[in-house]
């Protein structure tokens, strides 16, 4: 799965357009990082810029911003109506996916550390980053502002994280850290009235509201200090009334969607909404949505209907739109909402139709080749597996094995969509090479640079087939065990799936051999044949027990 991380850098200049340009030309310029929007604002003087892409060249696009702010913005002449104490006043690291915080909290650190040093700037981490219980909190670490980080910087207690601790004049000081994804989520009424909407929110925010006995009088505890009835964490949630619409709404941040999921903050404005005589008629997204955030909800609303969430994506998305009414005030366009979406890739072999892809295999090129082939041999056995679970579930005679082939459904699409994704991955790798190959080497250090940029490039074209040999194991493993306790009709399209399965697994450990051939690393090269060796011998003795059971049932 690609690494997929969103910074979303705050600059302090939200007036000055040439000053904004400058800075996001620097973060535009690293390729592979994708800057999704510039967010400037006058009377805060600040400017919010939100970027997407795999870890590094993120990274690296970041410090070109933090570099151009400190030399574009003087925060001796600044002013405005948002807290803030540099010019590059905070920077977090957002994972999106395929990243865990601790990756997201080493490249925040990372990046520290390159501001403090190459660039002369005090640098605090903040949050999941945070060296400190004390220095979690943005607002503790940025109390007083600017105007007091010069003396804040002559006392040991706060000594920066990084760089130096003396007083930037000109660019003041910047805070990086990691904080979950925020999802700014919108719940519509049927009613013109704000203070339901607003009644909602409060109930439904994270602390909650105070809790009232029978005479609708406030409860207090034995030292008279209000007792409250919390409510969903990591929620931040009043209401009012929207005119565009004509309706009331309730909005809020879901600072943590893993904590408080959209469809949980969805099914419990339901429930209140009833309480006060209202109904919920729809809901929005405002900005983009983590793909998982919508994939849990697809799966949620499914399990509520007794069906079974092995099903696709695509699948998963539509359910998700569809129950929570997300397209009830404007369409709901996967392609634009969803933040991967936003940066994927595009993959022509898999987006080609059959024969498309079959003459472009057939031509002179050496790519797609083998290792293209044998991913996709993988993910159609992935998908007969998810096909025979669904065929089983909910039948006459299988209903015991319902929730597992849910479960196996569920676990096919997501090796299909890995091993799909890996036939063009393979591709690329592949090209990846021969791009090394042809940079210049005329002197030594363009020499070694080549060198070590063909050593990078193999290993990765040797990673993407080991990827692709190390997921065949479990997929000819579920190929087996739909064939046992699925629709024996379909017992034959189980064994096809393992038998394509077992066709990847070899054809994908052929890449890997092939692939070591050149690589000088000896001690990775070790660690990798090893890996291959055991996946693949995992996939044949999977394959070798399914094929005699096959026998005996057909």
């Amino acid at each position: 799965m690609t690494k997929l991380v969103e910074c979303v850098p705050n600059f302090s200049e939200g007036r000055d357009a040439s000053v904004i340009e400058r800075i996001t030309a620097a973060i535009a310029s690293v390729e592979g990082a994708t800057l999704l929007d510039v967010d400037p604002g006058e009377a805060t003087n600040r400017t919010v810029v939100t970027l997407v892409g795999e870890p590094e060249a993120v990274l690296e696009a970041a410090f070109r911003g933090i570099k151009r702010a400190a030399e574009l913005i003087d925060m001796r002449k600044h002013s405005g109506a948002h807290a803030r104490q540099g010019a590059t006043d905070v920077c977090p690291f957002v994972p999106v996916s395929g990243i865990s915080v601790d990756e997201c909290v080493a490249l925040a650190k990372r990046l520290g550390a390159r501001v403090g040093e190459e660039l002369d700037i005090p640098v605090y981490l903040y949050e999941e980053a945070a060296t400190r219980p004390e220095r979690r909190s943005l607002a503790d670490i940025r109390v007083g502002e600017y105007e007091a980080l010069e003396q804040k910087l002559a006392k040991p207690e706060w000594a920066p994280d990084y760089g130096p601790a003396r007083f930037n004049a000109q660019a003041g000081a910047t805070v990086i850290g990691v904080r979950p994804f925020l999802i700014a989520y919108n719940i519509n009424l049927n009613t013109r009235d704000a203070r339901i909407a607003k009644q909602i929110g409060l109930t439904m925010r994270e602390k909650g509201r105070a809790k009232r006995d029978t005479a609708n009088k406030r409860v207090r505890d034995a030292e008279g200090n209000l007792v409250r009835e919390p409510g969903l964490g990591h929620c931040r949630a009043t209401g009012w009334f929207i005119e565009e619409y004509g309706r009331g709404q309730v909005t809020m941040n879901l600072t943590n969607y893993e904590v408080t999921p959209i469809h949980v903050a969805f099914d419990r404005a339901c429930e209140l909404a009833e309480t006060h005589g209202a109904r919920v008629t729809g809901s929005e997204v405002v900005g983009l949505v983590p793909r998982a955030s919508l994939l849990a909800a697809g799966r949620h609303y499914l399990a509520k209907q007794g069906e079974s969430t092995g099903v696709s994506d695509a699948v998963l998305v539509d359910v998700a739109v569809r129950s929570m009414g997300l397209d009830e005030v404007a369409p709901f366009e996967p392609e634009q909402k969803i933040i991967e979406e936003r940066v994927a890739r595009a993959r022509p072999l898999v987006s080609a139709t059959v024969t498309a892809f079959a003459e472009e295999l057939a031509g002179s090129s050496p790519a797609p080749g083998g290792g293209s082939v044998a991913a996709l041999a993988g993910a159609l056995g992935a998908g007969l597996v998810s096909m025979v679970a669904s065929l089983t579930y909910g039948k006459k005679g299988y209903g015991e094995h319902d929730a597992r082939m849910s479960e196996i459904g569920t676990r096919a699409h997501a090796l299909r969509a890995k091993l799909q994704a890996a036939v063009d991955d393979d591709t690329f790798a592949f090209n990846d090479v021969m791009s090394a190959f042809r940079l210049p080497k005329k002197s030594e250090a363009e020499q070694a640079r080549r060198a070590a940029a063909i050593e990078a490039a193999n290993q990765h074209a040797t990673e993407v087939p080991l990827s692709v040999l190390e997921l065949l194991p479990e997929v000819i493993e579920l190929a087996g065990e739909v064939a046992d306790k699925g629709n024996q009709n379909s017992v034959s399209d189980a064994g096809v799936g393992a038998l394509m399965g077992l066709a990847a697994a070899r054809g994908a450990f052929y890449n890997v051999k092939i692939n070591t051939a050149d690589i000088s690393d000896t001690q990775w090269k070790r660690g990798v044949i090893e890996r291959a060796d055991a996946a693949l011998a995992r996939a044949e003795s999977a394959a070798a027990a399914i094929h005699g059971r096959m026998l005996g049932k057909l």
